[in-house]
């Protein structure tokens, strides 16, 4: 984990270059971060991301040559097959409902934001999963894998996979899934904080998932909300 007085290290994959340059220069105008790379498209990201690790991405979904969700899941590989924490991933979209997001988040990307955010809010963001947290654009979550799951082929909930987990860790991940904070879980289960979050970690670990963002997407793929 970096220390906390070293700055942020991001990088951009995008091959909209005044798009990489409004970025660029935005990063470098804050203390707390410092641009590490920029690349056009995602076979150079995946390569770039091995040889210069930087805390966060911020990688556009729709490029040539590797599109950004092949990129994600290739850099997530990459750094878990070396052993090492892979980089925080921010997928960039130009609309809300892209299916892409979906797919980006469940190959490891820790949220997603519009390309039309504020500035102040993408550096909001930047902030925020480097600390470990997810992001997301504004509007609801569950309203983008919803309609990513009735767009799928039907199919019946698949609660075995729910085996590996003790009931109060079920209990903690369905609350999760549904947007409920830590304090909210807490209040609804008559526990600390404290205790929902070793809870959280064991279900994630349990099902091998990376992010809170991940569990969402993973209980909606396999109908574990209802309908």
């Amino acid at each position: 984990m970096p220390e906390s007085t070293a700055r942020i290290s991001v990088a951009l994959v995008d091959d909209q270059p005044l798009f990489l340059a409004g970025i660029r220069m935005l990063v470098e105008s804050q203390k707390d971060m410092v641009f590490r790379w920029e690349a056009g498209e995602g076979m150079q990201a995946v390569q770039l991301a091995a040889e210069q690790r930087p805390d966060v991405i911020l990688m556009d979904l729709r490029m040539p040559v590797l599109d950004g969700v092949e990129a994600t899941r290739r850099i997530v590989a990459e750094a878990e097959s070396a052993g090492t924490e892979p980089p925080r991933i921010i997928a960039l979209t130009t609309f809300n409902r892209d299916q892409a997001v979906v797919q980006a988040v469940q190959a490891g990307a820790s949220g997603y934001l519009l390309k039309s955010a504020e500035p102040e809010f993408l550096l909001a963001a930047i902030r925020t999963v480097h600390t470990g947290y997810s992001v997301i654009a504004p509007g609801s979550i569950h309203s983008l894998f919803e309609h990513a799951a009735r767009s799928a082929p039907p199919r019946e909930p698949d609660l075995s996979v729910l085996q590996v987990l003790s009931a109060r860790e079920r209990d903690v991940f369905l609350l999760a899934a549904k947007g409920l904070s830590n304090n909210e879980i807490a209040q609804n289960l008559f526990v600390s904080e404290a205790t929902v979050k070793s809870h959280l970690r064991n279900v994630l670990d349990k099902l091998e998932l990376r992010t809170r963002i991940q569990l969402v997407s993973f209980a909606h793929e396999r109908r574990l909300l209802g309908s």
